[in-house]
Formats: C-alpha cells, sequence, structure tokens
C-alpha cells in the first residue's frame, strides 16, 4: 500500500521504517527540517536499538522517504496521524494542537476512499470529535484508531510482531478493517490477536493499559516503603507473590520508579479527562499512584544523605544514569535525572555518565557535570548512584571498580545488582526496599 505517516518523532519514524520493511510505500511528513534532514539520510534523531539498520534498509529500497510538505501525501491512502499529545502546561490534561494542526493539514489532500488513521495517545472522545471532522469535510475519506503499544527498546519489534492490534471504526467500517488488515497482513499472518472495537474503547485501552503498569509498579514501591520500615526485602517479596500466575513477576521491581513520555502523561491525562466526564472519583487511585512514583525519588535522594554522614554539600556523587529506562537516549521526567538535578540543589557534586542520553540531557540542563564513563564519574566519589539499569552497569565488576572511588558505598536505584559481591568487594551497599 501507498501510506504517509504525519509526525516523524519517536512513534512516526520507528512507524514509517517498520511500515517499509511490511513492503509498504511510506512518505514521513514533519514540519521540522533538520528532523526531516537526518531521517531522510537514515539516521535517526534519537536512540533506539536497531533504527539506524532498519532506516538504512528502508530508505535504501526506495520506498520511504520523508519530506517537510504535507501535499506528498497525495497518492497515498493509510495516512498514520503519529504527533505527540504533550501534558499541556499548567494542567494535568493532554495538549491535543499537534493532533489537531495534523488533521486540519491532512484534509485538503484527502481522497475518496483513504483512511486517516490515529496512532497518538489521546483522551476518550477525540476519535469521535476528528471522525466528524473528516467526514464533514466531504472528502470521502473516513477515520480509524490504532493506538500503539510501543517500548522503547523494543519498538521495532512491538511494531512488526505486535502483541494485540486494536481497530477502533466507525459502525460497519469493514471497508476501514480490511484496509488496516492489509497494512497489517503480516502480523496477523504471525497470529497476532485483532480486537474491533469503537472509537471509545480504542482510545482507552492505551491509557488503561499504561495506567494499570503504572499502578503495579507504584504498587510494589509501596511494599518497599512498607519493607524499609521493617527490616524486610522487597525483591524476595516480589519474587513470592510473582508466582501467582494472577499477578506475575513482570513490572514488580521496586526502584526509583517510572518515567518518560508516555506514563506519567498519560495517567495524569486519564485523570483530567475522567474530571471532564465526571467520574474522576473512579480514578482517585492514580493520584496516590503518580504521588508514590515520586516518593521514590525523595527517599533516594534522603538515602544518598543517610550513606554520607547526613549532609550532601560538597560531597561528590557518581550518577550512573540519566535516561528513564535502559536502551533509550528519552530522559524526559527521568527518575534518574531528577534525582541527580536534586542531588545538586542539596550541594553535592555531580559527575553524570550514561551511554546514549548524555546529550539528550545536556541539552536540557547544561549545568550538570557530565563525563563519558563510569569510571570518569566514579573517580574519588564519595557515593556511587546506580539509578538506571544499563546492562554496563549492571555488569560492572566490584572489586575493580571500587579501585575508582574515594569511598566504596553504592546507592542500588534499580535493585538490580547482586548484594553479595559487592559487599563481598568491600562495599556499603544500599537499595531501596531492601535491608
Amino acid at each position: 500500500m501507498k501510506i504517509s505517516v504525519i509526525g516523524c518523532g519517536y512513534l512516526g519514524a520507528v512507524h514509517s521504517a517498520c511500515l517499509t520493511e511490511l513492503g509498504h510505500e511510506v512518505v514521513g511528513i514533519d514540519v521540522d527540517p533538520e528532523k526531516i534532514a537526518l531521517l531522510a539520510a537514515a539516521t535517526p534523531p534519537f536512540y533506539e536499538p536497531g533504527l539506524p539498520e532498519l532506516l538504512s534498509r528502508s530508505v535504501a529500497t526506495g520506498r520511504l522517504r520523508f519530506s517537510t510538505d504535507v501535499s506528498d501525501v497525495r497518492g497515498s491512502e493509510v495516512h498514520f496521524i503519529a504527533v505527540g499529545t504533550p501534558q499541556l502546561a499548567g494542567s494535568d490534561a493532554a495538549d491535543l494542537q499537534f493532533v489537531m494542526a495534523a488533521v486540519d493539514s491532512l484534509l485538503p489532500h484527502l481522497a475518496s476512499g483513504d483512511l486517516v488513521v490515529g496512532k497518538s495517545t489521546v483522551p476518550v472522545g477525540t476519535a469521535r470529535q476528528l471522525s466528524d471532522i473528516v467526514n464533514s469535510h466531504g472528502s470521502g475519506a473516513s477515520l480509524a484508531w490504532n493506538p500503539e503499544f510501543l517500548r522503547e527498546g523494543f519498538a521495532i519489534k512491538d511494531t512488526l510482531a505486535p502483541d494485540r492490534l486494536v481497530y477502533g471504526l466507525a459502525a460497519s467500517d469493514h471497508r476501514g478493517e480490511s484496509m488496516l488488515d492489509t497494512v497489517y497482513t503480516r502480523a496477523l499472518a504471525g497470529g497476532t490477536p485483532k480486537v474491533v472495537t469503537d472509537f471509545a474503547t480504542a482510545e482507552l485501552v492505551k491509557v488503561a493499559a499504561n495506567a494499570f503498569l503504572a499502578t503495579k509498579i507504584s504498587f510494589i514501591n509501596a511494599m518497599a516503603e512498607v519493607a524499609e520500615a521493617t527490616g524486610a526485602d522487597v525483591t524476595q517479596l516480589a519474587d513470592a507473590i510473582g508466582y501467582d500466575v494472577r499477578i506475575g513477576r513482570r513490572f514488580l521491581n521496586a526502584g526509583l520508579g517510572f518515567g518518560g513520555g508516555c506514563l506519567p502523561k498519560d495517567i495524569r491525562g486519564f485523570m483530567a479527562r475522567a474530571k471532564e466526564l465526571g467520574v474522576d472519583q473512579a480514578l482517585t487511585f492514580l493520584r496516590e499512584v503518580d504521588q508514590i512514583n515520586t516518593r521514590r525519588r525523595e527517599r533516594m535522594v534522603d538515602l544518598a544523605k543517610e550513606v554520607v554522614g547526613g549532609s550532601l554539600v560538597g560531597r561528590r556523587i557518581a550518577v550512573l544514569g540519566l535516561s528513564f529506562k535502559p536502551d533509550s537516549d528519552d530522559v524526559r521526567d527521568s527518575p534518574a535525572l531528577d534525582v541527580a538535578l536534586r542531588l545538586i540543589e542539596s550541594g553535592a557534586t555531580v559527575l553524570a555518565t550514561d551511554p546514549q542520553a548524555v546529550e539528550t540531557a545536556r541539552r536540557r540542563y547544561p549545568h550538570i557535570k557530565y563525563v563519558a564513563s563510569p569510571a570518569e564519574a566514579a573517580v574519588d566519589a564519595d557515593a556511587v548512584l546506580l539509578l538506571t539499569e544499563w546492562r554496563e552497569y549492571r555488569d560492572l565488576d566490584p572489586a575493580a571498580f571500587g579501585d575508582l572511588v574515594g569511598t566504596k558505598t553504592i546507592l542500588d536505584g534499580r535493585n538490580c545488582l547482586d548484594p553479595g559481591a559487592w559487599r563481598a568487594a568491600g562495599w556499603a551497599y544500599r537499595a531501596l526496599g531492601r535491608p
């Protein structure tokens, strides 16, 4: 098929390249000429494992191109909306200006039979509003909602072989369903489950999934608070309850909590929309989910103060990790970066490093002192804080690493190290939710 993708940020760039891999002819549209120039040269403007290679293959086929001219969508049958929906300034609600602008820009170029497909995460009710706009334009195009479920670090796999496909369609829109089936022929042939539903349900699937994951993460972090007060070990607790098939072990890793560009703003936007609908009491628990998440960051700073003698003023702290998760350079609402900033505000001298996120962090916070490696960060450190569980940090040799620091004290913010190995090498090891 001939397909256009409006918005070439994280979602749109990955989606465009993957659609080409699936055999389609794709044009990616974005208003940022610098981003378009990078993508046209097969250079991702962000870090995602495997994407440089996929982009190179896709661009080389001649079936993937990028443009700043929205009129280049003409001739495409399916038009994906993949723009951002950030948190609205001064509010918990989602900012829909980019979604609205994307649809408005498409309208003059739509032809009869075209399908506009929303992938952006939006408040429930948005798809119906946009469907009315598309229908009233008179082009003969229609709208569907096909939410994305990408995990940063696994985005290519999640696009090419998703764990489910959700189609939000107007009643009896068999043509829209057929067109989406053609887009996702390979995934459907591979047995990917498909849920065909209405607009509102499709929108709710995305935010409900994120709300559930955020709740599960905050639950185990709440248990970590109790464990710290009682001397229990939250990692063993998670193992034990995780054997229950009704609960499961995934997303029960206590630590600094969640961050990034999706979970925090999505649960806040969900609460804001629920209030508009008059059902905010149904989601009051999400407020505590958000607050538990924030408290973990505060607790890490308090723990750092404790292990260096009660005050961070003048203390040299090595921070390992800045991205909100490994295999990503995304620092949006990153717990690791937030802790680094709090340490500096408390008077510490912070040397921060990350395998991929140093430059993205530097663009936002140039006053932090960044270094290229854990070894550089650790020199003469009074304490080491592991805040993002990159493999290279999990695989550090505690004996050799101990030769670099001033004091062998490590705080494991992700509960990803072997306490026995580090203590055997002479380190004082502390972690959230563990004795």
